[in-house]
């Protein structure tokens, strides 16, 4: 299962990539409409399916205070 999300990903990411190059093309205003409302698609799913497969979080533990040492004590 993670394998197919993470191969979704890669295709949603490669079509993301290839609309934002269309759009850096001369085109009809009919064109722009239609690949800016696809990529807007291509996004929010990545997104969605981003959120479902890496869904756990990960906290970063503080660096612990810095100890005084032996000099510095003094």
């Amino acid at each position: 299962m993670m394998d197919e999300n993470i191969a979704r990903l890669r295709t949603h990411r490669n079509n993301i990539a290839r609309y934002r190059r269309l759009l850096q093309t001369k085109l009809t205003d009919l064109e722009r409409e239609f690949i800016e409302r696809r990529l807007s698609e291509e996004q929010s799913d990545y997104e969605r399916l981003a959120a479902g497969t890496f869904s756990m979080t990960f906290k970063i533990p503080r660096a612990p205070e810095k100890q005084p040492t032996a000099y510095e004590a003094i």
